[in-house]
């Protein structure tokens, strides 16, 4: 597995002064280190042409929990970048890429946290008169806070390299599906979530449908180990996934 959420869990074990022990460690993990090794995915992870790009910016020990969705995005968006997030510093590869002229980022987040002026519910099109030539030929950059929903407001709060970016603000009008964590608000979504809800609005749906066919295959597959149930291999989100995959090959 070597994509840029597995890089920076690497990098975060190897940082670390003891092991991180996740629940339900005792078992053994597949290769990808997200699953008890009888619940593996890894060979079920889809094809996806994607022309947009995910920045990934994570809490402390996110990138280390089997049960974050940050993962999902990188195995899809080839484009995708993950940075662990401090107060106090901030690596200067993020900077370039927030800078890099092939993009244009955005940062997501509720409106109701942002002044309205830097609010956006569309993507920018490319050579309008409202946005002008500057835009012309990027390729959208979502930014996403990937972390319980305290650790992405103080994110949001700490992080004045972000301030300059336009917020896009999401309305789904539907409720999250998310099942491995708790929420108060069943107005949050989890980060795949919210990295399909931007694919879709960037007009990449096929990728958008299997990033949440993925979601759900993952979801059965770590709830079904954490509480030994009968795994449906042949469920509907299987299969959906499965259609999704090989309407690409």
């Amino acid at each position: 597995m070597s994509h840029a959420v597995a890089r920076l869990r690497l990098a975060r074990l190897a940082a670390s002064s003891k092991p991180y022990l996740a629940r339900g460690s005792g078992g053994g993990r597949c290769l990808g280190w997200r699953l008890a090794a009888s619940h593996c995915v890894c060979a079920l992870r889809p094809p996806a042409a994607v022309r947009s790009g995910v920045c990934l910016i994570m809490g402390d020990i996110e990138a280390l929990k089997p049960s974050n969705t940050g993962w999902l995005i990188a195995d899809l968006v080839d484009d995708t970048f993950a940075f662990g997030w401090s107060r106090t510093a901030v690596d200067p590869a993020l900077l370039a890429l927030l800078a890099d002229p092939q993009w244009q980022p955005y940062l997501v987040f509720p409106a109701e946290y942002v002044e309205p002026q830097r609010v956006v519910t569309q993507l920018w099109p490319c050579n309008s008169p409202e946005t002008g030539p500057a835009h012309s030929g990027k390729r959208p950059l979502f930014v996403l806070l990937d972390g319980t929903w305290s650790e992405a407001r103080k994110m949001f709060r700490k992080s004045p390299y972000l301030d300059g970016l336009p917020v896009l603000s999401l309305n789904p009008g539907q409720v999250s599906g998310y099942r491995l964590r708790r929420s108060s608000r069943e107005d949050q979504f989890c980060t795949a979530e919210v990295a399909a809800l931007c694919l879709a609005l960037a007009g990449e749906l096929h990728a958008a449908h299997t990033l949440s066919a993925w979601l759900d295959v993952f979801s059965a597959h770590y709830l079904s180990a954490k509480r030994n149930l009968l795994l449906d291999r042949h469920s509907e989100a299987h299969q959906r996934l499965q259609d999704l995959s090989a309407a690409l090959v």
